[in-house]
């Protein structure tokens, strides 16, 4: 992102005063809660691409968003896998980044109080894990957390071996995680699950009996990009999780299908890119969205989405966003 130019920092309690009624239409019609906490939006930018919102923040006013939430967190340091971990195509790109961070102890005692400096709300912390202790373990810690709002437990990650994607692709090991971190955290719990299953709705089911205070989907889908000329893969992990606008049907789908089925919130995401997404995904059922790889096409993507919130609402006669969650289910 070096290069960009930087924009004027804008938040909601900067917005213009002269168009009547616009300014509480921001701070009202446009709030919506999640797991019992309020948000100013239901705009998130998704983890793995936001980082921890600091390069975000030298850009834009990040407060103008819902929240966020930040990279996926282990209890150990992780590289990565080796490159190249990106490959474009069609509608859509392919990442096979493998969940590399820094550790819960660094994100705690580094990371979040960065994050206090230029973003005034709670975040979301992501997990990931390669066994019940350590999904337990990192979920304690960051629960102790004031800066965390809400944890957002990963089952659904395709891009690492041993873990991650093993935990989501059924209804019981799914409940197992969710049961073992609920034990330990008082904050809202909200399991994020995978789309390469035979039947998504089931799982979600067994986590919200386990607990889950709610549920975010969906996660990249599994997809493979082969280099003609040197015939093999183009990502070094041969596979890769496909995310983009190509995802945005597939993800519409599964949300409208969870959120029949389940009373807990849902969290919306899958290919959202624009002010249209976003009520698209809350018809469906999400109480709110997350904004994943449009954020890594234009880093002002999320701001966007926030600003023209209202001129759709507008469009469509929308008064309060919360009205219209799960509004295509009444049918």
């Amino acid at each position: 992102m070096e290069g960009l130019k930087k924009e004027p920092k804008t938040g909601l309690k900067e917005e213009p005063k002269n168009a009547a009624g616009e300014k509480s239409r921001l701070a009202c019609g446009t709030c919506v809660t999640l797991c019992g906490e309020p948000l100013s939006n239901p705009v998130i930018p998704a983890s793995g691409t936001f980082g921890y919102g600091a390069e975000f923040a030298k850009l834009y006013d990040i407060n103008i968003l819902g929240t966020f939430s930040f990279k996926g967190t282990t209890r150990e340091p992780r590289y990565g896998n080796e490159t190249p971990r990106i490959a474009e195509c069609a509608s859509g790109m392919l990442n096979a980044v493998g969940l590399q961070n820094p550790g819960v102890d660094k994100v705690i005692s580094e990371e979040i109080p960065r994050m206090g400096k230029f973003f005034s709300k709670k975040v979301m912390a992501n997990v990931s894990g390669f066994s019940l202790d350590d999904y337990v373990y990192t979920c304690e810690r960051l629960d102790a957390v004031e800066k965390v709002g809400w944890l957002e437990v990963n089952v659904s990650c395709p891009n690492v071996h041993g873990g991650g994607m093993s935990f989501g692709t059924s209804a019981e090991p799914a409940a197992k995680v969710t049961s073992a971190v609920k034990k330990v955290c008082r904050k809202p719990v909200i399991i994020k699950l995978s789309p390469n299953v035979t039947d998504i709705v089931s799982i979600a089911k067994a986590c919200e009996a386990a607990g889950a205070d709610g549920v975010s989907l969906i996660n990249t889908l599994m997809g493979m990009r082969i280099d003609i000329s040197k015939r093999r893969p183009l990502l070094a992990n041969k596979t890769g999780g496909l995310s983009g606008p190509a995802v945005f049907p597939v993800a519409l789908s599964m949300v409208y299908k969870v959120a029949a089925a389940v009373k807990i919130p849902v969290v919306g995401m899958g290919g959202v890119s624009c002010a249209e997404d976003v009520i698209e995904m809350m018809m469906a059922g999400a109480a709110a969205v997350e904004v994943g790889a449009a954020n890594l096409v234009d880093p002002f993507a999320c701001k966007t989405i926030v600003e023209k919130l209202p001129e759709v609402m507008d469009r469509y006669g929308i008064k309060n966003l919360s009205d219209i969650i799960g509004v295509s289910n009444n049918g």
